[in-house]
């Protein structure tokens, strides 16, 4: 298959491709030509979303046209979702393809039937069972990501796709990078996000974060779920700031997150994994694999949906 031979071929995302003698390696890459474009899905700053048919086999599927990107960037994702294949809760990737004409490169993966993002379904509260089933799936998804030595770095309702049966599928891989050894840092200290996502560690500037960026993600993403509203507002970096310091103080002086009405229904157990979620030291963050260790998950009214992690057991 072109995406096998395509993204094998691609290097760590800090290094430009290489071969004895300093040449840059040819790239089997796929041809737009094999594929029928549809209709468009989604029109971002970074690339556009287009349904697809495949003129080979018929088979649909999702172009992520990236517009304006060149080579290195288009292998860091590729090559990104290619060491993360195979989960049920990942976006799959089967090729990246090329337009002869224009130069422009394609991600070619598969099509979530229903099409609709965590954002659309978080527009009112869930109850604990279900953020537990969904938190579930995104979790394993993150020891996923994290055990292939990826970060995702941009972990946000907008990047979960939620199909027509329920399933969750964290996408969108633009911002993700290979993780660097302990004490190499990273070019930035943010990359171009949604802010209330964003870690305290990051905010501080410390070019030196790990896995512990994604976990502080999903843990505002588990707030959300519960609340149906985000837990943090600020539009501004200042703003943001101001918040975490409250949010921090509230943290160590009442041991909760006062006046959101969701924290004083959860359970203790439920408490204990988002406020591990959310804290403010990264060393004492927890770890995908730890989250998905705790009791909260279980509990006899946790296995519930486990098995078969559908639109019913989810949502209903």
């Amino acid at each position: 298959m072109a995406a096998a031979a395509a993204i094998r071929k691609r290097p760590a995302p800090d290094q430009e491709p290489r071969v004895q003698g300093g040449k840059k390696p040819r790239y089997a890459f796929g041809s737009i030509g094999d594929y029928e474009k549809l209709e468009v899905l989604g029109d971002g700053a970074y690339g556009v979303v287009i349904k697809a048919r495949d003129r080979r086999t018929g088979k649909k599927v999702a172009l992520k046209w990236l517009r304006g990107c060149d080579l290195r960037t288009i292998t860091r994702e590729a090559g990104c979702l290619g060491a993360c294949r195979g989960h049920q809760s990942i976006i799959e990737i089967f090729d990246v393809a090329t337009d002869a004409e224009t130069g422009d490169f394609f991600l070619v993966m598969e099509l979530v039937d229903g099409g609709r993002t965590l954002r659309e379904e978080t527009w009112k509260p869930f109850g604990e069972d279900v953020a537990r089933r969904m938190m579930r799936l995104l979790l394993d998804a993150a020891k996923k990501i994290h055990g292939a030595g990826i970060l995702h770095r941009d972990i946000k309702p907008e990047n979960v796709l939620v199909s027509m049966f329920g399933a969750l599928k964290v996408c969108d891989f633009g911002s993700a990078t290979r993780q660097k050894p302990a004490g190499v840092p990273y070019e930035e200290c943010r990359v171009v996000g949604t802010m209330i996502y964003t870690s305290p560690e990051q905010f501080a500037g410390n070019r030196y974060y790990g896995q512990a960026v994604d976990m502080w993600a999903l843990g505002c993403v588990m707030a959300e779920i519960l609340a149906g509203e985000t837990l943090f507002v600020g539009k501004t970096e200042e703003d943001m700031v101001a918040e975490m310091s409250k949010l921090r103080d509230q943290i160590s002086s009442t041991g909760k997150l006062d006046g959101l009405e969701f924290f004083d229904e959860l359970s203790e157990a439920g408490r204990e994994v988002l406020l591990g979620l959310l804290a403010f030291n990264p060393d004492e963050r927890l770890t995908a694999t730890e989250a998905l260790q705790h009791r909260w998950f279980n509990e006899p009214s946790a296995s519930a949906g486990q098995q078969y992690p559908g639109f019913v057991n989810l949502f209903s």
